[in-house]
């Protein structure tokens, strides 16, 4: 019983010592932990600026946070905040002070406190004690007479002067312009090269338009929310069509110039039916935020399919044979 009564009391001890030791090393830490703040000028004209410091000495490699400051202090604007500068003390390496400058400026006229400004440490929290700044109004002395802006100093500057102050654009345009006369040579006496072009046949409007209208089907664009995207190429497609197929003007006109243009051409009812359900959706996808269904969707773009198919130009050939007694 002696020997665990002795373990025990042992460990209490032991226990004991590591709390003192914490405790001892956060307030030990805590003391060497000194937070100001302070102003260059606690006096400004208004308009005018000073640097408000605030200042952290902390044990080497601490770490601490500094309070955010962001827009404004009440009536005091930060007009901006300079880098943060560290400096270790030369009688203590130990020691080193932080400090974070902010410019600061007002347009009212009064005198403003700069609130206690909190820092934070694993020690504890700190406060600044407060800053006190007066703007005073610019006095302006009346009894003085005005005078005339003095007019501008005439300076002897010559060609020589301009051309040492320009001298590298200078150079610039002179290689620019040997360079153009050395491709308009070059241009000009250049051996003449033939080539040979394949002659590529013109694939009819009707075939372009289909294979486009697949294309967009295998897209699905639909399906990666972009259904205002996908009417907006489909009604491209068939404007591009109309335009070659019945030779009328597309861009930039509503549905209902383009019904105005296609009135005395040769269309199917069923086709001129189905175009304007076509454009009419697009309309309200586009504009008014439908929403159609993915069935809906890829069934509008079997209709345009549809719909080029029953309008297309229908191709005449000619018999060779015609052709040779002709």
């Amino acid at each position: 019983m002696s020997k665990q009564y002795f373990y025990t009391g042992s460990y209490r001890v032991i226990l004991m010592l590591i709390l003192f030791g914490i405790c001892f090393h956060y307030t030990a830490d805590a003391q060497d932990i000194q937070v100001g703040a302070r102003l260059d000028k606690s006096s400004i004209p208004i308009g005018d600026q000073t640097v408000l410091h605030l200042t952290a000495r902390i044990p080497a490699k601490s770490v601490i946070a500094f309070p955010e400051l962001k827009d404004s202090i009440g009536k005091i604007k930060i007009v901006k905040s300079i880098k943060p500068d560290t400096v270790l003390d030369k009688n203590n390496p130990a020691s080193e002070t932080i400090t974070h400058n902010y410019t600061i400026t007002s347009f009212d006229t009064g005198v403003y406190v700069i609130p206690e400004l909190e820092f934070q440490t694993k020690a504890g929290n700190f406060k600044t004690g407060t800053v006190t700044l007066q703007v005073k109004a610019v006095l302006v002395d009346t009894t003085k007479a005005f005078y005339d802006i003095k007019q501008p100093f005439a300076v002897n500057y010559n060609f020589w002067d301009w051309l040492k102050d320009h001298w590298k654009l200078v150079l610039g345009i002179l290689v620019g312009i040997l360079l153009i006369i050395v491709i308009i040579y070059y241009l000009k006496n250049r051996p003449e090269a033939i080539i040979i072009k394949k002659a590529v046949p013109a694939l009819p409007v009707d075939v372009i338009a289909i294979n486009k209208l697949q294309e967009l089907r295998d897209k699905k664009l639909w399906l990666q929310n972009e259904v205002k995207l996908h009417y907006i190429e489909l009604t491209d497609i068939l404007r591009e069509y109309l335009e070659k197929r019945y030779h009328i003007s597309t861009q930039e006109q509503t549905t209902a110039e383009i019904f105005e243009g296609l009135k005395n051409k040769d269309m199917p009812a069923d086709a001129r039916n189905k175009l304007k359900q076509l454009l009419s959706l697009a309309d309200l996808v586009k504009f008014a935020k439908e929403r159609p269904s993915s069935n809906e969707n890829e069934q509008n773009i079997e209709n345009a399919i549809e719909f080029i198919t029953i309008t297309r130009e229908e191709v005449k050939l000619i018999d060779s044979k015609e052709e040779g007694t002709a």
